[in-house]
């Protein structure tokens, strides 16, 4: 079971893998109070759900560069992995959040709603491409 956050500086998406391991689903979204109760709540999370893998979305620039938010996101991953034994990987999440949010418009959800579900949207697109990535690792 893999489970993956889209980590944001108010809000942290969550979703996880269904039971065989093969699709993404989107979760919850965690509304952030202090980093101490974020890891712990993330981490009791991700171990109550039996994770073998947390996948933490990497806000890059367009061109691939680091910025302020993916320095902010490391850190915020590297605690994480400081606080349990299961192993953070790193998935690209560019494009995610656009992603999510147009599929969400074209859905016609309104505006306050799409709020409420975009960042759990996200990180479920974020695992996405972290399950096709390790799929065509296996395969070819």
């Amino acid at each position: 079971m893999i489970i993956a956050f889209d980590v944001g500086d108010r809000r942290i998406g969550v979703a996880a893998t269904d039971p065989l391991g093969i699709m993404a689903l989107p979760l919850e979204t965690y509304f952030r109070k202090n980093t101490a109760e974020d890891v712990k709540y993330l981490v009791d999370l991700a171990k109550s759900r039996g994770a073998d893998v947390i996948v933490c979305g990497l806000p890059l620039n367009f061109d691939g560069s680091e910025s302020e938010q993916t320095v902010k996101t490391r850190k915020f991953a590297a605690i994480i992995e400081a606080a349990t034994d299961i192993p953070v990987v790193f998935e690209d999440e560019r494009f995610t959040t656009l992603e999510a949010r147009r599929n969400l418009i074209e859905a016609d959800m309104r505006r306050d709603k799409r709020k409420q579900v975009i960042d759990k949207v996200a990180a479920s697109y974020i695992l996405e491409s972290y399950l096709n990535k390790i799929n065509s690792q296996k395969n070819g």
